[in-house]
């Protein structure tokens, strides 16, 4: 067996399961679930109708490119999201079955095991960043984001004999689970950072589309490429997904944009990966990627949530409203006790039927200091009534300890 699945840490929800044993949570009380970051609100309607009207094509293999007509949904799409003077249909998109999958086989075809590799990544993060690098043969380098610096990674902290065997960056903006939003400044910085050590950049958007109804959307990656006159996206890979976007979890569509060169090495290693999308995903994708109305009602019903929560936590507990995404990042009661957010977790869940999810779990200790301790992450996923309900509980709970 691959001697690199022993580097492996247990998933989040393992350990979760593990902390939860023994407890015995309220049974007239409903269980409520905020430690999955799973959309639950319903898929659109005409989505649901242009998948079954597609489904001769299951008589069909597919590409593994993905059909011309969805490339170019994406790249209408991406043009007018993120005002790019163009975008390659044919070298620059590549459609892929979730950007669960994409991102994991990403490092799989960029990173060359032998120089003592590295692949970066924030810390929280999630979870597939670390195992995709630990499974190409590279060391994880953890960029903690912590409140002092805006839950954003501290770039120049990084020491450059670590950035020159860096052969892969992961960024995530909007963060999971902080929510924090990367400038452009900084996303510059970061751009002529892999110039200068060779170095390829792979920037998770998949909460790009969950921002404040009243508030500008998050800038990407291809966007601040374009803004320095880089139309070619170099050393630059944007990963996208249905799934926040529009409640399409189950579909696992999404795509990957950018540098061509990159992406012509990660069409092959896709091409013997076997992990082409079904045709009629790929029909329900393009009128999905065709449409805003059903995204602008998302953010509408996620802002309604964030309202409603926030303004029953707001004095019982230190969080704040995200830039960005479905999370909140909530500090624990007595964040500096040891296990703070472990205990709070489990007596939370016994108390009163509460999933909530260690943010410790989330991330790894740094020089003696793990960032995600002390906080816990609460996904706003399920309906208005639920998340207010959980709230309710949650103060509660805290106002007894």
């Amino acid at each position: 067996m691959n001697p690199d699945l022993d580097r492996l840490h247990a998933y989040p929800f393992q350990k979760l399961a593990a902390l939860f044993a023994g407890t015995t949570p309220p049974a007239e009380l409903s269980d409520i679930k905020l430690s999955i970051g799973e959309p639950k609100h319903p898929a659109p309607q005409f989505v649901r109708e242009a998948l079954i009207g597609a489904l001769d094509g299951l008589g069909s293999y597919p590409l593994t490119k993905g059909s011309a007509a969805l490339r170019g949904a994406i790249a209408d799409w991406c043009t007018r999201r993120f005002q790019l003077d163009g975008i390659d249909v044919e070298r620059e998109i590549l459609p892929v079955t979730g950007t669960r999958e994409a991102l994991f086989a990403f490092a799989q075809a960029v990173v060359d095991r032998w120089p003592n590799p590295v692949v970066a990544m924030p810390n929280p993060f999630y979870q597939i960043y670390e195992g995709a690098a630990v499974l190409a043969g590279a060391d994880p380098y953890f960029l903690s984001t912590t409140a002092e610096h805006a839950f954003q990674p501290d770039f120049d902290a990084v020491p450059a004999e670590v950035w020159d065997r860096c052969q892969l960056l992961y960024l995530c903006s909007p963060g999971n689970p902080t929510g924090a939003v990367l400038t452009t400044e900084t996303l510059r910085k970061v751009i002529e950072l892999a110039d200068r050590h060779d170095f390829v950049i792979a920037s998770d958007e998949c909460y790009s589309e969950l921002y404040p109804v009243d508030a500008e959307p998050p800038v990407g990656i291809l966007q601040v490429c374009a803004e320095m006159g880089r139309n070619n996206y170099r050393r630059c890979v944007a990963f996208h997904s249905l799934s926040k976007r529009s409640n399409l979890p189950g579909m696992r569509s999404g795509f990957v944009a950018g540098d061509a060169g990159i992406l012509e090495r990660f069409l092959l290693y896709r091409t013997y990966h076997g992990c082409a999308m079904a045709p009629p995903h790929q029909v329900a994708s393009i009128a999905a990627w065709r449409d805003e109305a059903h995204v602008a009602e998302n953010r509408a019903l996620y802002q309604a949530k964030f309202d409603a929560v926030l303004e029953i936590l707001d004095d019982v507990m230190d969080v704040q409203r995200p830039q960005a995404g479905f999370y909140l990042w909530a500090r624990t009661p007595n964040p500096e006790a040891p296990d703070s957010d472990t205990a709070f977790a489990r007596g939370l869940y016994d108390a009163a039927h509460v999933t909530v999810l260690p943010g410790s779990y989330l991330s790894r200790e740094v020089d003696g200091v793990n960032p995600g301790a002390g906080y816990v992450r609460m996904a706003l996923v399920a309906p208005l009534a639920e998340c207010t309900e959980a709230a309710k509980r949650i103060r509660a709970y805290i106002e007894s300890l």
